[in-house]
């Protein structure tokens, strides 16, 4: 019998529900699992929710490493394909780098609204990395935070890469300036969430992309009780209720 290549419980999630769909999208070298919570909760209100897992996550590094940006555009596409099929309206919500691409397919696929939590409008300054690209082979890797929660407690269960891989920052690096083209063609109702005690991606990103949106139909609100992964702190039932609520209304249209 074949080995598993994915990390028990960081797999993609379905529950079937309703005639509007949620489509969760993870972050940067996360999993599934960081969305699982909210999308269990949504289901429970009704929704149909599929949570995907973005190409090269979930199993190792070094698959990871083959992946391109669009291949993880990919996936989201491939997620609103499969809820075509069982739902008449989707929202797409993502965090961190999920939110990123929920905003840049936003401006590329139909739906019905966008929701994106902790998202980076642009990668903190760092001096090495527009060298990144050559000193990659050098630097393949980059340590993570040894801790970014607001409460410790929930972290745990938490599934991630032990580490950034360098060259996929250049990846990410290279999504960040396709999405900051991409929004103000960003048309549909958007809901952003920020912590302002996110210490992995700024707050002043929020506002940043709050300014580009093209949507007329936006609002930016803000959190507390939360590190970067607000779908797994306190202040995750804050986020549930502002998403339910924002669901429901575009929704209704």
């Amino acid at each position: 019998m074949p080995t598993p290549q994915l990390i028990p419980t960081a797999e993609p999630f379905f529950y079937p529900g309703g005639r509007v769909g949620c489509l969760l999208v993870h972050g940067f070298t996360g999993a599934p699992t960081e969305m699982h919570w909210m999308g269990a909760e949504l289901a429970a209100k009704g929704f149909t929710v599929l949570g995907i897992r973005l190409a090269g996550h979930s199993t190792t590094i070094s698959d990871m490493l083959r992946c391109r940006w669009w291949d993880w555009l990919a996936s989201i596409e491939d997620g609103l394909s499969i809820l075509k099929g069982a739902t008449d309206q989707v929202v797409v919500m993502g965090l961190s780098m999920g939110g990123a691409l929920s905003l840049l397919s936003a401006a590329r696929y139909p739906m019905s609204g966008v929701i994106a939590m902790s998202a980076p409008y642009e990668l903190q300054h760092d001096p090495r990395l527009p060298y990144l690209r050559w000193l990659h082979w050098l630097f393949p890797r980059v340590s993570k935070p040894t801790s970014g929660w607001y409460d410790p407690a929930s972290a745990e269960g938490h599934i991630s890469y032990a580490y950034y891989p360098s060259r996929q920052i250049i990846e990410l690096n290279a999504l960040l300036a396709e999405v900051r083209r991409s929004l103000p063609e960003v048309k549909v109702p958007a809901l952003l969430m920020h912590s302002r005690h996110d210490g992995s991606v700024s707050p002043d990103n929020a506002p940043r992309i709050m300014s580009s949106l093209g949507s007329t139909d936006k609002e930016l609100i803000w959190v507390e009780n939360s590190g970067h992964m607000i779908t797994r702190e306190p202040a995750r039932f804050v986020a549930l209720e502002a998403a339910t609520r924002f669901i429901r209304r575009v929704s209704s249209r």
